[in-house]
């Protein structure tokens, strides 16, 4: 099945992310118009990593969101349930210590991270709440969540454009850059239905984290929400 439907079907996302794996950060850089650079550094910045810190990287693919943290000195922890994106990221980065684990049942012990984070990945996983509560176990008290995703434009005029580019612009362009456009017609989708960022604040602070708050990037197209484990 090379389309995965909204219901999530984590089998079926994760063969979705192992047939593009290969272009998948290359494509990425193309329908974003090169923001996703910006993006991955605002995540680094909010992280604000140091060494000896350690910091999972949760749907970190093929692992380049995680090379921030490693050149900070940090002990990072490359995470995801798409084997074909590990073996990819382990092509590329072999420095990088990456792990196989499904966001809702994550293979670590309580309170083992200083800090954690999941960009771009949420919205993929079946089960939103189990997979913040998860994030909230496996983090040391004190530390830190940090989540970058797609959102819900501030503006009105860009809200509209954006939702016609998602529609009607993105499928033509990963069909030319990308080897299975039936995915990002997926992550399309996926994007159009996620939660407005009120409502994934809501979730943070039902799942325990505590001083939540969110800053939109690009107009609110992607906001970077945070919070704390008390």
């Amino acid at each position: 099945m090379t389309r995965a439907s909204l219901d999530k079907q984590p089998h079926e996302v994760a063969a979705m992310f192992d047939d593009v794996a290969a272009r998948y950060d290359r494509t990425n850089d193309v329908l974003s118009l090169g923001q996703t650079r910006l993006w991955r550094r605002a995540v680094a910045d909010a992280i604000g990593a140091e060494p000896g810190q350690r910091i999972l990287d949760l749907g970190a693919g093929t692992g380049t969101s995680s090379l921030p943290f490693l050149e900070a000195g940090a002990e990072v922890v490359p995470c995801d349930f798409s084997l074909g994106m590990l073996t990819e990221g382990k092509r590329r980065h072999p420095e990088l210590s990456l792990t196989a684990g499904d966001a809702t049942r994550l293979p670590f012990a309580d309170g083992v991270f200083d800090a954690v984070t999941i960009s771009f990945a949420l919205r993929n996983v079946q089960d939103t709440d189990a997979a913040l509560s998860e994030l909230y176990r496996v983090t040391k008290p004190g530390g830190k969540l940090v989540i970058c995703e797609f959102s819900t434009p501030t503006w009105t005029p860009l809200r509209t454009v954006y939702t016609e580019y998602l529609m009607r612009a993105l499928p033509p362009v990963a069909t030319a850059v990308s080897s299975n456009p039936d995915a990002y017609v997926y992550l399309a989708e996926s994007i159009r239905s996620w939660p407005d960022q009120p409502a994934l604040a809501t979730k943070l602070q039902q799942a325990g984290w505590s001083k939540v708050a969110w800053r939109n990037l690009t107009g609110g197209i992607v906001a970077l929400h945070r919070g704390f484990k008390a």
